[in-house]
């Protein structure tokens, strides 16, 4: 006997694959490249704000250079555009 359907009862319903947001973040991080010359001024950059800090005192333009250019390189490794912190 054949077996008829009950129209009280409905099958679920398949759900298509969901697309990916377009405004959803990537999991990854990826760095933000620059060439040699942005990077080298981003780093001077910081390197002064960094000294005019500390009053331009003598002897630490090593040390300032050093700290800004980990700095940026964090920064840039992190993707993070905009101008380096202090």
């Amino acid at each position: 006997m054949a077996r008829e359907k009950d129209p009280s009862v409905s099958a679920p319903r398949k759900r298509a694959p969901r697309k990916p947001s377009p405004s959803r973040k990537p999991d990854a991080v990826y760095p933000t490249f620059v060439d040699p010359q942005q990077r080298a001024a981003l780093i001077a950059r910081a390197a002064y704000y960094r000294a005019l800090h500390r009053g331009f005192a003598p002897g630490h333009e090593t040390a300032d250079w050093l700290a800004a250019e980990a700095e940026v390189d964090a920064q840039l490794m992190s993707g993070s555009a905009g101008s380096p912190r202090i």
